[in-house]
């Protein structure tokens, strides 16, 4: 997770973002595209890339070169949009991973005879709480997984949570929030980076509004200008 901004380096002012998202949409979908490619080709290097029925003549190196060159002839799509909960929503889901253990002691009903008892959520039919049993031994196979390799820690800061200096780092950022909370505003060629949502079909420059009008005002212009004709 990336704060939207962050101490300048003399620590006297907060530095907003100059643009209200992290990576633009088109940039992302091209990214990944080029990473995506690059791994098909690895993979056909390495011979991990099979090629049944139709697809024999793409086992060809020269044919599959070709091939992969037209995935560059359009754009991908990647998925890219604001959480349905808001911000508040992501930080209660990754709560669950990052500050719990694998099961909640609640969720353990029983444990006789070497075996476990426990409620599971069942996602597939509305949610709905069962109960599953498992061996002892296979229920610790399955909780030990949850565990990180020794040498990792499950979070992570760095910049002003880093754990050495956020004791002193928080409260200042906090107070230079306070003093400026507007963000600056964005620069003029942000159109650049992120396209605009109308463009001029005669000279290509990006439209802006100016003003809108009703469908009654365009109704009542088009009577005066002689262009409408009421057949109702």
């Amino acid at each position: 997770m990336i704060p939207a901004g962050g101490l300048s380096p003399d620590h006297r002012h907060w530095v907003h973002p100059r643009y209200r998202f992290f990576l633009p949409v088109k940039v992302l979908s091209r990214v990944f595209r080029g990473k995506f490619v690059h791994g098909l080709k690895q993979a056909f290097r390495t011979g991990e890339l099979c090629f049944p029925g139709g697809l024999k003549l793409l086992a060809n190196e020269k044919a599959f070169r070709a091939y992969l060159r037209t995935l560059f002839c359009q754009d991908w799509v990647v998925y890219a949009k604001r959480p349905f909960g808001g911000p508040q929503h992501v930080l209660q889901y990754l709560a669950r991973y990052t500050h719990r253990v694998a099961i909640s002691n609640h969720r353990i009903v029983d444990f006789t005879d070497g075996k476990v008892t426990f409620l599971w959520k069942d996602y597939a039919h509305g949610s709905k709480r069962r109960l599953m049993v498992l061996a002892a031994e296979e229920f610790l196979r399955r909780f030990l997984i949850h565990t990180l390799p020794r040498g990792f820690i499950r979070i992570r800061f760095f910049g002003f949570l880093a754990n050495r200096q956020r004791t002193a780092s928080l409260p200042l950022c906090r107070q230079l929030l306070e003093a400026d909370p507007e963000p600056v505003s964005p620069p003029p060629n942000m159109t650049a980076a992120y396209p605009p949502l109308w463009v001029c079909p005669h000279c290509g420059g990006p439209m802006t509004v100016i003003e809108r009008f009703s469908v009654l005002q365009i109704r009542d212009e088009m009577q005066r200008q002689g262009t409408f004709v009421d057949t109702s």
